[in-house]
This record gives structure tokens, C-alpha cells and sequence, in this order.
């Protein structure tokens, strides 16, 4: 017998546990459909690439934390320990302005409404 016979490849361990099964991928959570559904529903024929929705992703994900931190700082000023659609609702008047403010709230309030109605 040579050398080479006698020794053995190192086996690579099989992550998933058997020989069968794939190892499954960590699910990344975005905004992407959502985004996606609202922009076909404005402007049907259009389009976004892949950056822009990164982008358009990151928006989304900045603007919903810093709606929850201002109305957290909100319930604390009022000693409050549970945040309601109102402190939300002040956060977002206090973070969005203007005509786009106004379009939020009747957004928002329709949502609630459509929620409790829906129990």
C-alpha cells in the first residue's frame, strides 16, 4: 500500500444534519412588497431597481424608528408606560409636516378605524 491509500480527506460536516436536507437561509425582513404594491397601485407603469429600493427600504425602516422613539419620549413626558395611537399621532405631526402630515393622520386614523372594526 502507498502513502496516499492510507490517508483519509477530512469529511466537511453537513450543517443541516443529514445529507438531504438544504440549510435554510436567515430570512431578511424589509418593506420591499409593501413599497412595491403601493408604487404600482400610484404610477402602474413604473418600475424601481434594486438600489432604489435599498434606499427606499432604509427610508421606511428610519422614519417608523423615529416615529416610535419621539412618541416613547412622549409617553415618558406624560408618565405614561403604554403608547397610544395618540402619541403616535403627535410624533408623526411633529416629525412630517405640512400637507404630508395631514395625508398621514387620514391614513393613519383610517387604519385604526378599519382595525377596530375589523375585532
Amino acid at each position: 500500500m502507498s502513502d496516499s491509500e492510507d490517508i483519509k480527506k477530512p469529511v466537511k460536516p453537513n450543517l443541516a444534519g443529514s445529507k438531504n436536507k438544504k440549510v435554510k437561509r436567515k430570512r431578511k425582513e424589509s418593506y420591499s412588497n409593501y413599497i412595491y404594491k403601493v408604487m404600482k397601485q400610484v404610477h402602474p407603469d413604473t418600475g424601481i431597481s434594486n438600489k432604489a429600493m435599498i434606499i427606499m427600504n432604509s427610508f421606511v425602516n428610519d422614519l417608523f424608528e423615529r416615529i416610535a422613539v419621539e412618541a416613547s419620549r412622549l409617553a415618558h413626558y406624560n408618565r405614561r408606560s403604554t403608547m397610544s395611537s395618540r402619541e403616535i399621532q403627535t410624533a408623526v405631526r411633529l416629525l412630517i409636516r405640512g400637507q404630508l402630515a395631514k395625508h398621514a393622520m387620514s391614513e393613519g386614523t383610517k387604519a385604526i378605524t378599519k382595525y377596530t372594526n375589523s375585532k
